[in-house]
This record gives structure tokens, C-alpha cells and sequence, in this order.
């Protein structure tokens, strides 16, 4: 009995310390896991149609991680937060930014991970003690969605049934219009006709007058010496004659001031003189014009007698 006993002793001992050291192996692998990994928050304000748990995290190009989950915001259901988890080592800092992008045209999306300059800290916990919250920028996702809606805004106002029906009116006009030009071929081909000749005639025209302007230049320049010549000759007379007229003006300075002061002043009275005699003269004039011979004898005419 005492053997038997002894083996169950063992055996308890055996497995006890076998569980013991699974237990320790299962924590240290959770303890060096958790060291090796750290956990962030990504929220979206965007759509990430595609993106699932287990999808993969980029930063630069190169796979750090993993999405852990996806939930919608409790506060915001337009808001998508995702829990990520990434290599420790991964440089996330305060720069950086989170975006959703394809690897390619076929393949699913992942969240790509951008920034994170040297001088910047490191991402750090919320002041609540939550998970550290990497900022987002819009995706090109989104930058070709927005796109393709304004492109698909602006095609529906500009093919509206008003701007149709213009569209329809001017293809209208253009056909009559080239349809009257077709029908005026021959008046078309006159009118191009007579504006080559009217063009060959105004070359010719402008030759002849570029060779009559070069003529006149050429004789202008040639007479312009002799031109000045004679211009400074008569510059030179004026300026002689201005001299001479100041000279005697000089001279006969005194004579001037007299004429001026006396002369002048009675050239008054014997133009009321003269004036006067103007009026007897007129008076006489009109005296021999009406009765000379009385005027003139101091009788009246003699009459004519008639038998």
C-alpha cells in the first residue's frame, strides 16, 4: 500500500509541476508578446468599405501590423475606429498620420502610415489612459470618390434639358448656316477672288509708296544743308533788323514821348474839325444833287414852255 501511495504522491507532484510550467511558459509567451506589440486607435471619418480585422497596417510601404478590430464610433456613427496592432518598434510619433490606400486595383484595403520625422515625440496615451490616437488624413479613396461626385455634378448640370435644347438650337444654326455657304459657293469663290486682287493691287500700291517715301527722303535729305543754310541766313537778317528797329527806336525816343503826349492830344480836335467838314460837304452834296441852279443862281430853274 505504501508503494502504491508513494506512485500517486509522484504522479500529483509530476503533473503539478508539469501544469506549473505550462502555465509560466503561456504567460511569459503573453508577457513577451505584449512587449513586442503595442495597440493604437485610428478614427476614420470616412467610409472604409473594404477594410476588415486582420487586414494589414503599413508604414511606408512596409507591413508593422495588423487590424485588431473595427467598431463604429458610440458618441458618432459616421466615425469608424479601428484598433491596430503594431510592432514595438514601429516609429509611431505625434506626426503621424493614418490613411486608407490599395496595394492594388483588385486587392483589399489597408491603413498606410505616413510621417513620423525624427525631432517629433512619440505617440503617447490620451489623458484618460486610453489607447494613443493616430490622426487621419483623407485617403486618395476618398480624394477619387469627392472627384468622380463633382465630376458627375458638373456632367448633370451641364447635359440639364435647358443646356440640351441650346445645344440642339446651335447645331440647328450651324447646319443652316453651312447649308446657306453651300448654296453661296460660286458668290464665295467671287468674293476670295476679289480680295487676292484687292490684296495683289494694295502690295503693289504700298511698294510704290514705300519707293516715294524713300525718294522724298532721300531729296530731303540732300536739300536739308542748304535748308538750314538759308534758314540760319534768315535768322540772322531778323536778328539785324530787330536791331536796327531797336536803334532808332532809341534815337528817336524823345521825338516819340512828344508825338505821344502832344500830338496825340490834339489829334483830337481836328478830327471833330475834319468831322464837321465831312458834314457841311455832305449837306452841300445833297443841296446840288436836289436844286443845283437854285443852289448855284439863287432862282428857281426856268420852265420849259409847251405850245
Amino acid at each position: 500500500m505504501e508503494t502504491k501511495a508513494n506512485y500517486v504522491l509522484i504522479g500529483a507532484f509530476t503533473i503539478g509541476v508539469t501544469l506549473f510550467l505550462l502555465l509560466f511558459a503561456l504567460w511569459a509567451a503573453k508577457y513577451s508578446s505584449d512587449r513586442d506589440w503595442h495597440e493604437y486607435h485610428v478614427v476614420f471619418r470616412e467610409p472604409v468599405t473594404g477594410l476588415t480585422e486582420g487586414g494589414s497596417v503599413h508604414y511606408n510601404g512596409i507591413a508593422v501590423g495588423t487590424v485588431e478590430d473595427l467598431m463604429l464610433a458610440p458618441n458618432d456613427p459616421r466615425q469608424v475606429i479601428a484598433r491596430l496592432r503594431l510592432q514595438a518598434d514601429a516609429p509611431v510619433r505625434s506626426d503621424t498620420r493614418a490613411r486608407l490606400s490599395l496595394t492594388s486595383l483588385t486587392g483589399p484595403p489597408i491603413i498606410q502610415l505616413t510621417g513620423g520625422s525624427p525631432e517629433a515625440a512619440p505617440l503617447r496615451p490620451g489623458p484618460d489612459g486610453g489607447l494613443p490616437v493616430i490622426e487621419t488624413e483623407a485617403s486618395a479613396l476618398q480624394n477619387i470618390a469627392d472627384t468622380a461626385n463633382r465630376l458627375v455634378e458638373r456632367l448633370d448640370n451641364m447635359l440639364s434639358e435647358e443646356n440640351v435644347q441650346r445645344f440642339t438650337a446651335t447645331l440647328d444654326n450651324i447646319q443652316s448656316m453651312t447649308g446657306t455657304i453651300a448654296e453661296q459657293r460660286e458668290d464665295m469663290r467671287e468674293i476670295l477672288i476679289n480680295a487676292r486682287t484687292a490684296s495683289e493691287q494694295l502690295n503693289v500700291t504700298m511698294s510704290s509708296a514705300n519707293r516715294t517715301l524713300d525718294t522724298f527722303d532721300r531729296e530731303l535729305v540732300q536739300q536739308l544743308p542748304s535748308l538750314v543754310a538759308k534758314i540760319d541766313t534768315t535768322l540772322g537778317r531778323l536778328d539785324s533788323a530787330a536791331g536796327g528797329a531797336d536803334a532808332i527806336l532809341n534815337e528817336n525816343r524823345a521825338a516819340i514821348s512828344s508825338f505821344a503826349n502832344d500830338g496825340l492830344a490834339q489829334l483830337g480836335p481836328t478830327l471833330g474839325e475834319l468831322r464837321g467838314l465831312v458834314r457841311d460837304l455832305r449837306r452841300i452834296s445833297d443841296r446840288l444833287d436836289d436844286n443845283p441852279a437854285q443852289y448855284l443862281l439863287g432862282r428857281d430853274a426856268p420852265k420849259e414852255f409847251e405850245p
